[in-house]
């Protein structure tokens, strides 16, 4: 339906040429037609289009009886080659679509292997994932979030490396492996953590650049919620506290006693603190990172979570990271200056008797797996 246009653009200005008066020369505006092929037509299509504005100019010179006159012949070879020009312009501009294309693809390939996308059930949790990243073309960067089965109940961590973007991949990567195995050899919270530093601090010995020594670490929230009891245990190095959304549009931020971030030494096995707060039936938890919070507006305003999720207190994990994401991108004109990673989760009823274990068909035995509407 498109190509009509540049079609009747040919046949108007051709028209209109023909019966103009000799001192009003229209022939170069049918360098449109192909102009305007090449913004949703291929260089072939555009090539055909260009040798048709070619032949307009032609016949409008053969009915004047000027086709042979060295005007005539001067217009004809500069619409050729303007319509040559557009055509290798867009041989350029498909080459370098497919090459995206195939970025994008090997993109979103590693970020399924690094960042895998959160099961939409945990046993008697109900989980959503959203990963929004600053980087212009990138789906991932430097937070990041995990989740793991064990026989009694669930973990989950989310963290935040220290930067942005693509550079803080590494420190990422390094994390999110340690959890996934350390996740299911330790029975607190404090040692898990203590595991994560070694790892995180081995890491940094190896490959910290020279001149960021020290300056490297990473922010993590270790959580852990048992099947039987309404309650979830916390442990934060260095990281933002979650939001609690209850059944009465009650919206908290619990007060935890927070430790230093992993990368800056904490080695003992019981130097971090945990937390026990209620976690019943029917509550949510809201796990992000602070891009979530220091999101600005264009008026260097901060963006309001606690504020604005009471609203949707009420809204299943999924519908609740669906309408922040909305508000947030809203917020900052659709522009983020650092990775944002949310998490919710809700626990639901569970029926009388019923036990969870790894090898409940509710809960996968591995970690990470199932799908997520927000990868």
């Amino acid at each position: 339906m498109l190509l009509l246009i540049p079609i009747a653009l040919i046949v108007i200005i051709t028209g209109f040429d023909i019966v103009a008066p000799t001192d009003i020369v229209l022939g170069p505006l049918l360098v449109i037609a192909p102009a305007i092929t090449a913004w949703f037509a291929g260089p072939w299509t555009t090539g055909i289009i260009g040798a048709a504005a070619v032949a307009g100019q032609g016949f409008a010179g053969w009915r004047l009886g000027l086709l042979t006159s060295r005007s005539v012949i001067v217009q004809m070879t500069a619409l050729a080659l303007l319509s040559l020009l557009v055509v290798a312009l867009c041989v350029v501009r498909d080459h370098r679509a497919r090459e995206l294309a195939q970025v994008r693809s090997v993109a979103e390939a590693a970020q399924r292997v690094l960042l895998w996308p959160l099961p939409s059930r945990l046993g008697p949790l109900q989980l959503a994932c959203l990963y929004l990243s600053a980087e212009d073309e990138a789906s991932i960067g430097g937070d990041l979030y995990a989740a793991a089965r064990t026989d009694s109940g669930a973990r989950v961590m989310i963290g935040d490396v220290r930067g942005k973007g693509l550079p803080a991949i590494g420190e990422a990567a390094l994390l999110l492996g340690a959890f996934r195995e350390a996740a299911h050899h330790h029975a607190a919270l404090p040692s898990l953590a203590a595991s994560l530093e070694r790892s995180i601090t081995r890491y940094l010995a190896d490959f910290e650049p020279e001149e960021e020594a020290g300056e490297r670490f990473v922010t993590a929230l270790l959580l852990e919620i048992p099947d039987g009891d309404p309650v979830v245990r916390m442990s934060s190095c260095g990281h933002v506290a979650p939001l609690l959304l209850g059944p009465d549009k009650e919206v908290t931020a619990p007060d935890l006693t927070p430790t230093p971030p992993l990368g800056v030494g904490l080695t003992e096995p019981d130097g971090s603190s945990v937390d026990v707060l209620p976690f019943g039936h029917g509550d949510t938890l809201l796990l992000y990172t602070d891009g979530a919070v220091e999101a600005r507006d264009r008026n260097g305003v901060f963006y309001p979570l606690a504020e604005r999720i009471t609203q949707w207190t009420g809204s299943s994990p999924d519908a609740l990271l669906h309408h922040v994401q909305r508000d947030l991108l809203a917020h900052t004109g659709g522009r983020l200056n650092d990775d944002v990673a949310l998490i919710a989760i809700r626990r639901v009823p569970t029926p009388s008797g019923h036990r969870f274990g790894r090898g409940s068909p509710s809960g996968p035995p591995t970690v990470d797996t199932g799908p997520s509407p927000f990868s």
